[in-house]
């Protein structure tokens, strides 16, 4: 698509760094569980915001970039506790979470 939504395509480039980070968490450190709570959060955010797009009214629209806000909260939470359990270094987290924050 090349209608330059910034949305749908941040969220969609969050999606594939949240993927790509699910597999390293899974192939490097073992770790199954926190993982996949941030992969399907992490990659909500994207198919809820496609959904917003493709909303048959205002309120629809609304609906799901409010849903699509609430993963992005949620997925913020997953990554901080992956921090803060060592499965996630400083330098790792930092790079990540900039662009968790802006949604």
């Amino acid at each position: 698509m090349k209608d330059n939504n910034i949305i749908r395509d941040k969220s969609y480039a969050f999606a594939i760094r949240i993927v790509k980070l699910f597999k390293y968490l899974c192939e490097e450190k073992k770790e199954f569980t926190l993982s996949k709570q941030m992969l399907k959060a992490g990659t909500s955010i994207g198919a809820n915001t496609e959904e917003a797009i493709g909303g048959q009214s205002k309120n629809d629209f609304f609906a799901k970039l409010t849903i699509a806000y609430k993963e992005a909260r949620e997925t913020h939470y997953w990554l901080r506790l992956l921090k803060d359990t060592d499965y996630l270094t400083e330098q790792e987290f930092n790079s990540i979470i900039t662009d968790a924050m802006n949604y």
